[in-house]
């Protein structure tokens, strides 16, 4: 009888994802430097490979860089919530074909547990990377190992590396050879390390993986915390971070924006919070879910000079809600502390105390006011079929986009969300 073979994490990362997004509906793009920009088109949060040899930093502000894109031919998007998040889905989707077991870590990151010889899951990373590109046009890279720890370092091998056509398995590497690459990673570059952290081992003398992983555990312990235990033990191949299972419910949703230009009515900001509770009401929705407190905030710009105003409320909603009309009222409640006249540049409505919808039904006596109307469910309906901007509820209902709005004007389609950008194909 033979024996079942020993368990191997596959971790599963997009390159260059928000590039190569941008690339998936505008194939001329291929091969020419790309850089994201963040909200508002403020700096540069994201490069594809042609960018980084480039030499552009991370995190320059754009206006910076305005006059060197034409003369290094270096294309400039907006960020593009929308079409990450789709394709995003869609190839998480694609990949949990491949496994029992799936941790979507992040919008371009997948842990899997995979069984297999080394030359199986080598060649099975291949016909993930195959079929994802395939699919969606968004290439991925395949790290695998024993465990989340060596999966990471084992994906950086497989970014540093182009001959192994984007699939590293640690296991096809002598232990010296694995000592060799170990030797030649600093410690920052592990998965959980930073600056900080690689200060305090370097005064201990541990710059490399290697040293690291070679350490006491107990001593790393005592001096750290059991977290960086347990990065020693995954080092040594000994699985010590499990695959987290996909959370049934949030703890809590978030609707934030910064602004194009400043709000500064408190007529302006009832706008804001009345649009942003009903975009995050229907997130609330999307999941299942009621809120029992509705908290909202703005604030000014961190560089702004003189007196900055930051003001936030909370306010507990005595039957928990998915309504859009009661959690904007709720909502309403920051402003009376709004300063009229102030430069307000970014807002936020969070939902906390969530719980399923229908786990706790109150009597219809204490039931919200608008409950039984559906209201949500209406605006639901409607915005899924004509956009997000067809319909809303007061304030939040008036037509075109507000002067506030943030600043995407290098937006490219919404090919995948929005019916008037889909993609048209000629033969």
């Amino acid at each position: 009888m033979s024996s079942v073979p020993e368990r191997q994490i596959a971790l599963i990362d997009c390159e260059s994802f928000y590039a190569s997004c941008e690339r998936v509906f505008d194939p001329p793009l291929d091969g020419k430097p790309i850089v994201v920009l963040s909200n508002n088109d403020g700096c540069v949060v994201a490069l594809n490979r042609e960018a980084k040899a480039l030499d552009i930093p991370m995190g320059i502000p754009w206006f910076k860089l305005e006059g060197y894109p034409k003369a290094a031919g270096v294309i400039a998007r907006s960020s593009n919530y929308e079409l990450y998040g789709s394709l995003s889905a869609r190839v998480m989707e694609i990949i949990g074909r491949y496994c029992a077991w799936q941790e979507v870590y992040s919008i371009d990151e997948s842990f899997v547990e995979l069984r297999g010889t080394v030359d199986e899951l080598t060649a099975l990373g291949h016909e993930i990377r195959a079929e994802v590109l395939r699919c969606t046009g968004i290439p991925v890279r395949v790290g695998i190992g024993r465990s989340k720890t060596l999966a990471k370092l084992a994906s950086r091998g497989a970014k540093a590396d182009l001959s192994l056509g984007g699939v590293c398995h640690l296991g096809s590497y002598s232990p010296t050879h694995t000592d060799r690459i170990m030797e030649g990673t600093h410690v920052t570059d592990l998965w959980g390390i930073a600056s900080r952290t690689g200060k305090r081992l370097a005064a201990m003398n541990i710059h490399t993986v290697k040293e690291l992983r070679d350490a006491d555990a107990k001593w790393i312990r005592k001096k750290f915390s059991v977290v960086m235990e347990r990065t020693v033990y995954e080092l040594r191949g000994i699985s010590c971070i499990p695959l987290e299972e996909v959370r049934e419910y949030k703890d809590q949703l978030i609707f934030s924006r910064s602004f194009s230009r400043p709000v500064q009515t408190v007529s302006d900001m009832q706008q804001v919070l009345s649009i942003y509770a009903q975009r995050v009401s229907s997130r609330l929705r999307a999941q299942g879910q009621v809120a029992g407190v509705v908290s909202a905030w703005s604030a000014t710009s961190w560089h702004r000079p003189g007196e900055s105003h930051n003001p936030h409320v909370a306010v507990g909603i005595p039957t928990p809600t998915d309504d859009p009309i009661g959690i904007g009222k709720a909502a309403f409640a920051l402003l009376p502390r709004i300063r009229h006249g102030m430069p307000y540049v970014r807002a936020g409505v969070v939902l906390t105390g969530l719980r399923p919808k229908g786990s706790a039904a109150p009597l219809a006596l204490f039931e919200p006011e608008f409950e039984g109307r559906h209201v949500g469910e209406t605006l639901d309906a409607i915005t899924s079929k004509l956009g997000p901007r067809a319909i809303g509820v007061g304030l939040g209902g008036l037509q075109g986009a507000p002067v506030w709005n943030m600043k995407r004007e290098m937006l490219s389609r919404r090919a995948t969300t929005h019916w008037d950008e889909l993609c048209e194909a000629t033969a």
